[in-house]
């Protein structure tokens, strides 16, 4: 397909890369780079959202100085708890005005699926750098209008993949880089948990864009990419569902998947909602093995290799992703993974090949 050649094509390029003026109070003259600090609004102030902000109480690079929602009593509450000054609080009719506040300088966006594209949009075009959640949209081609538009603005899109700055998770994937598990012919990828609230949006095909594959499933595409180092060249899937009253139309309960790839590896995923205990990954070569498990939950990660377990230290993931995401911004520095835009849509890609392989029981070609 063309979209898919544009994008392999875009994908041989270099990481996108912009280097950016700092809008800050602080000057270089009076301050050290490696002490500026990131100054994040956080936009949709749900579970999630939450989350992000408890561990950014512990961040030495980013800080909470905004949030952008539509229920004006989160707004106060996060007021009073978070110390947020009323003149970085927006709500989604008024969050462009954030373009007149130079005390923000990025923002998150946790936002339903559906709304991704609209709100990182709207954050570029307000001149602010943007972190989206995964997945960073609902298909190919809305990803690839929001790299487009931030481009266009001059600012950072990053795509909130806390596991690229995991330790033991890193360690792996240095292991595997290093050669270390001979050469890798297998990933197995296990993402599962049952659902509860059928009334949810997450259930919600309008707002979620699909089922489990949207939320949980993302883990196992991203995670076959960078245990095995490689892009899938194929893709062939199958769905399973046995509740179609809570799981409608359009909305996946179970979709097993699996992906090849130029060296001959393959990966075997499965992606649901209606079962627990799932979490893992496993990676195996000629000349050993790495298993993780949990392997993406929020911690502690668990993994071992053929050779023994990997010690780390655990830090709140979302700690870590904030400070190494203020570092990309300010300082410039790269992950050994990447977070960009261009990072989220390969996921994205492979997912609407998933969707098609499941509607047409045929395998995709992703090249």
């Amino acid at each position: 397909m063309t979209t898919r050649r544009q994008f392999i094509e875009k994908a041989s390029l270099s990481t996108l890369a912009v280097t950016l003026p700092f809008a800050s109070t602080f000057s270089s003259s009076v301050k050290k780079q490696e002490d500026k600090v990131l100054r994040v609004a956080i936009m949709g102030l749900g579970s999630y959202g939450t989350r992000v902000a408890e561990a950014m109480k512990d961040c030495k690079r980013a800080k909470l100085v905004g949030v952008i929602s539509g229920t004006p009593s989160k707004i106060e509450a996060w007021k009073e708890k978070y110390g947020i000054p009323a003149k970085n609080c927006y709500n989604y009719e008024n969050y462009h005005q954030i373009k007149d506040n130079p005390d923000i300088d990025a923002v998150y966006v946790i936002t339903p699926n559906s709304l991704h594209k609209p709100h990182s949009i709207g954050v570029a075009r307000a001149g602010k750098h943007v972190i989206c959640e995964k997945p960073m949209a609902l298909n190919a081609e809305e990803g690839r209008e929001m790299i487009q538009a931030c481009q266009e603005a001059g600012v950072h899109l990053l795509v909130g993949y806390r596991m690229h700055f995991e330790a033991k998770t890193l360690e792996v994937i240095r292991r595997q880089r290093a050669g270390d598990f001979g050469k890798t012919l297998f990933f197995q990828g296990l993402s599962g948990f049952m659902i509860g609230d059928p009334k949810q949006w997450r259930l919600n095909k309008a707002l979620a864009g699909g089922g489990a594959m949207m939320d949980i499933g993302i883990y196992s595409i991203n995670g076959a990419r960078y245990m095995l180092g490689e892009e899938p060249i194929w893709v062939t899937a199958q769905e399973v569902k046995t509740d179609p009253v809570k799981f409608k139309q359009g909305v996946d309960e179970t979709i097993t998947f699996q992906m090849g790839f130029p060296s001959g590896a393959v990966a075997s995923c499965l992606s649901t909602y209606s079962m627990n205990n799932l979490d893992k990954f496993f990676l195996n070569g000629t000349k050993g093995f790495a298993e993780m498990q949990p392997s993406t939950g929020y911690g502690p990660i668990q993994a071992r290799t053929n050779q023994g377990p990997i010690e780390a230290e655990h830090i709140t993931h979302q700690t870590t992703q904030m400070d190494e995401m203020a570092a990309l911004i300010l300082d410039g520095k790269q992950p050994m993974v990447p977070v960009d835009g261009e990072e989220g849509l390969r996921d994205l890609v492979i997912v609407d090949a998933i969707y098609e392989s499941v509607h047409t029981g045929a395998r995709i070609s992703l090249i």
